[in-house]
């Protein structure tokens, strides 16, 4: 059994050492907004906060998030009000097809913690995640403008 914080809530799961932060998450407890993408850490859908840094939850065992506060796309909300990342997201029209979003916007949320005005150069060096509907402009124009709100 290995004691997991998500989203400020504890949760005792029955886990094997070496799975995977993602697959606790989504089959296991039922977070499902952590998408799966490519299952080597490279795309970045499956995106989560560990202790407030970008992880990518495909590759990171989830015996390793023990002790640690975890953030998953359902816990950015506060309430009925939407994340300031999550608002400018829809304001501009970032989600295409919206496989990638969760992960880009906790990305997103992770940079802006530790950059709160990113230059273009900051964005494309920290938002690493793949985007197969190519939206980058929308997603770059959606970081600046919850850098200003």
């Amino acid at each position: 059994m290995i004691t997991l914080t998500i989203n400020g809530k504890a949760h005792s799961v029955d886990a094997e050492e070496a799975m995977p932060l993602l697959w606790v998450l989504r089959d296991i407890l039922n977070f499902t907004g952590t998408k799966y993408g490519c299952g080597v850490g490279a795309c970045g859908a499956c995106t989560v906060l560990v202790d407030g840094a970008a992880v990518r939850s495909c590759s990171y065992p989830a015996v390793l998030a023990q002790g640690k506060a975890i953030t998953t796309i359902e816990g950015l909300a506060d309430g009925g009000t939407l994340h300031k990342v999550q608002q400018a997201w829809i304001d501009a029209q970032a989600p295409q097809c919206g496989f990638c979003q969760s992960g880009q916007i906790m990305a997103a949320v992770a940079l802006l913690k530790e950059k709160p005005q990113p230059t273009d150069e900051d964005i494309d060096a920290a938002m690493t995640n793949i985007c197969r509907c190519g939206a980058y402009a929308e997603i770059r124009a959606a970081i600046h403008a919850a850098a200003k709100g």
